[in-house]
């Protein structure tokens, strides 16, 4: 079941990612860690608002050297990315950030 968010709940996102550097940094990681779960649709929603209340489409579009339509359509409910321009995506918003997402294999019983 999807919901709605409203405007108002991702204005008050928004207006934390601005102020709160390790809300922002959570954002970036728990979307990074839904692809690798496999949850690309959860992973394309969370990384959309982290761009949406933080660089903006314009911006990250500048830096990846995509338009910004491209890339919004990308991270959109229907988006089918390509690997190599998500990543390429990640890597700018960890350079962005100045952190880097390390990966932790642990075995699963």
């Amino acid at each position: 079941m999807k919901v709605a968010l409203t405007r108002s709940f991702k204005e008050t996102v928004k207006s934390r990612a601005q102020r709160d550097r390790k809300f922002r940094v959570a954002m970036l990681q728990e979307a990074t860690e839904a692809f690798l779960r496999g949850e690309t649709d959860v992973g394309k929603t969370l990384l959309r608002d982290y761009v949406n209340s933080t660089v903006g489409f314009e911006e990250l579009g500048d830096a990846v050297e995509k338009s910004p339509k491209s890339l919004m359509r990308m991270l959109s409910a229907t988006g089918n990315p390509q690997a190599e321009s998500l990543f390429a995506v990640i890597a700018h918003l960890q350079r962005e950030e100045g952190v880097q997402v390390r990966v932790l294999l642990q075995r699963v019983s």
